[in-house]
C-alpha cells in the first residue's frame, strides 16, 4: 500500500500519526492548527474520512468523531481512516457557524490560498485532504435552533451513495441536490463520495444524535470491510423523496405538538401560535402525510419563520 502525504507529512502503511496542519494565524500571531488523526492498516483498502466541526457551533459532529477516536474505533483492519474532529477551528472557538469574516466554509469551495479565511480553509481541504480519500462522512447538526432528527443526506441518484446511506442506517435517507461551492459538489467533481449526517441542533449535545452518528460510522466501516463488528440497525430507514418547511402564518409564541421523527397525517394539528397578550391563537396544521425530519425549538417566531420540516416518502 502506497504512503499518503498530508500537510507535508508522510504516513506509511501500518502507521498512525497526528498531523497539525497550520492554516493561518490570528491577529496575535498565534498559529491556527487543525489536528488530523490518521490511522492506517498494513492491508490495502479504502481511505475513509470522518469529519466534524465544518460549522464551528455544530458540536454533535465534534463529539461523534471524538468518541470514535477515544474508543479506538478508527483503527481499520484494511485501508485508512482519517479523522478531523474540528475542521473550522475559528468557529469552534467563537461558538459560531462561520469564520470571523462571516463566511460559511461550506459555501467557499474550491477556495484559494490567499482569499478569505473560509476560502483558505476550503483550499487546504481541497488540496490536502480530498485527493487522498475515497469517501467521507461529514457530521453536522441543525442550525439556528433547528433540531434535526438523525438523517443521512447525499445525491442518492448515485447507486454508490445510496448503498453507503443504507449501510449507515439512519432513520431518514434524504436525496439532497448538490449546492454551489459546497464540499459535496467539489468532491463530486473528482468522483469522491461525501455523505452528510445531520442530527440535533447547534451548541447542544444530544445523546441520541451522537449515538446514531457513531453507530452509523461503524456500520459504514463494516460495510467497507474496515472492521469486523458494528451495531445492528435498530429501525428501518425511510427514503425521503421530497420535503417542505411549514412556516408561521403569524408572529407570536409557538407551541409544538409533535416531535422530530414522528409521522403525521394530512390535517393533523402540529402546533399553535399565540399572541403574547392573549389576543389570538392560531393552529398550525399539516398539509401532507409525512415524517417530521426537523423542528424549530425557538418559541418566539415571526411570520414566515420555518417551524418544522416534513419529508414525504
Amino acid at each position: 500500500m502506497e504512503p499518503i502525504t498530508i500537510a507535508g507529512q508522510t504516513i506509511e502503511a501500518g502507521k498512525e500519526k497526528q498531523i497539525l496542519a497550520v492554516i493561518s494565524k490570528l491577529p496575535t500571531r498565534t498559529e491556527i492548527e487543525i489536528p488530523i488523526i490518521v490511522r492506517r492498516s498494513k492491508k490495502p483498502g479504502p481511505t475513509l474520512l470522518l469529519m466534524g466541526g465544518m460549522h464551528g457551533d455544530e458540536i454533535n459532529g465534534v463529539e461523534i468523531v471524538r468518541r470514535i477516536i477515544a474508543n479506538d474505533y478508527n483503527k481499520p483492519t484494511i485501508g485508512t481512516v482519517i479523522c478531523i474532529p474540528i475542521f473550522n477551528v475559528y468557529g469552534f472557538l467563537n461558538f459560531s457557524r462561520q469564520v470571523p469574516d462571516g463566511k460559511d466554509v461550506n459555501r467557499s469551495f474550491p477556495g484559494t490560498r490567499s482569499g478569505s479565511l473560509a476560502s483558505q480553509l476550503a483550499y487546504h481541504f481541497r488540496n490536502e485532504i480530498l485527493p487522498v480519500i475515497d469517501l467521507g462522512l461529514d457530521f453536522h447538526t441543525g442550525g439556528a435552533r433547528i433540531n434535526n432528527y438523525p438523517q443521512i443526506r447525499g445525491l442518492m441518484d448515485n447507486p454508490k451513495n445510496l448503498e453507503l446511506a443504507k449501510a449507515f442506517g439512519a432513520r431518514f435517507i434524504i436525496n439532497s441536490p448538490l449546492r454551489e461551492k459546497s464540499l459535496r459538489r467539489e468532491a463530486g467533481k473528482i468522483d469522491k463520495s461525501i455523505l452528510v449526517y445531520e442530527a440535533g441542533e447547534s451548541l447542544r449535545l444530544r445523546k441520541h444524535a451522537i449515538d446514531e452518528g457513531v453507530n452509523g460510522a461503524l456500520r459504514v466501516m463494516k460495510y467497507l470491510g474496515m472492521r469486523d463488528e458494528a451495531p445492528e440497525i435498530s429501525t428501518e430507514s425511510v427514503m425521503i423523496a421530497k420535503s417542505n418547511w411549514v412556516r408561521a402564518r403569524a408572529a407570536g409564541l409557538y407551541y409544538s405538538f409533535v416531535r422530530p421523527g414522528q409521522q403525521v397525517e394530512i390535517g393533523q394539528k402540529l402546533g399553535l401560535i399565540a399572541g403574547p397578550y392573549g389576543e389570538f391563537e392560531r393552529s398550525v396544521k399539516s398539509r401532507v402525510k409525512g415524517h417530521i425530519i426537523a423542528v424549530n425549538n425557538n418559541p418566539v417566531v415571526n411570520r414566515g419563520d420555518a417551524l418544522m420540516h416534513i419529508g414525504t416518502e
